[in-house]
């Protein structure tokens, strides 16, 4: 009897032949690099070109940059696991590891690309977590009802929130939770 393959043959570098490697690697490095630049940021004694103060900024990129980051290399990981379908390898996952890299700067230089443009690389990411999660799990011997909730983690908890709130008063009527979010920041 021959063993269901766990991993396509790859021939590349080792950090891209399993989802967990190349996310926990940038979140943990992410992390430890957005505290230490933060912190001279909120005291003040450098700037960064971004549209949130420096502490909308800091809490930005925990949860939409490290957290995104450790929780896309986790589903990665798991995703085949559970649906027994092989994981993503190779220019996908560098694609969406770029993908998350542009996220990090656009929104660190919002000042001078744009809230809108930034928003959209930025969510782009979530979208395509989402897009190669439901693919493996909507696929022949997945389970469909994990894709529900990949999406509504993926929106619910979307980085356009803050671009969107801070810059339209309209998206405090539809977001019911909008005002408790966003209070201390304005």
């Amino acid at each position: 009897m021959n063993a269901i393959p766990r991993l396509r043959p790859w021939q590349g570098p080792a950090v891209l032949s399993y989802g967990f490697r190349p996310f926990f690697f940038v979140g943990a490095c992410y992390a430890a690099l957005g505290i230490a630049l933060w912190l001279p940021l909120f005291e003040g004694e450098i700037a960064v070109p971004s549209e949130f103060a420096p502490r909308d900024w800091h809490i930005h990129e925990m949860l939409f940059g490290y957290i995104a980051a450790v929780i896309t290399g986790f589903l990665l990981t798991a995703i085949p696991n559970w649906t027994g379908r092989l994981p993503l390898q190779g220019l996908p996952l560098l694609g969406l590891l770029i993908v998350w890299l542009a996220g990090r700067a656009v929104v660190c230089w919002s000042a001078y690309t744009g809230w809108i443009f930034a928003a959209i690389i930025d969510c782009a990411f979530l979208v395509l977590v989402v897009a190669a999660a439901a693919r493996e799990i909507v696929a022949p011997g997945g389970t469909g009802g994990i894709c529900a909730c990949l999406c509504r983690w993926a929106f619910w908890r979307s980085p356009t929130s803050p671009f969107i709130l801070k810059h339209t008063s309209m998206a405090l009527q539809c977001s019911p939770r909008a005002p408790a979010l966003w209070q201390s920041s304005s």
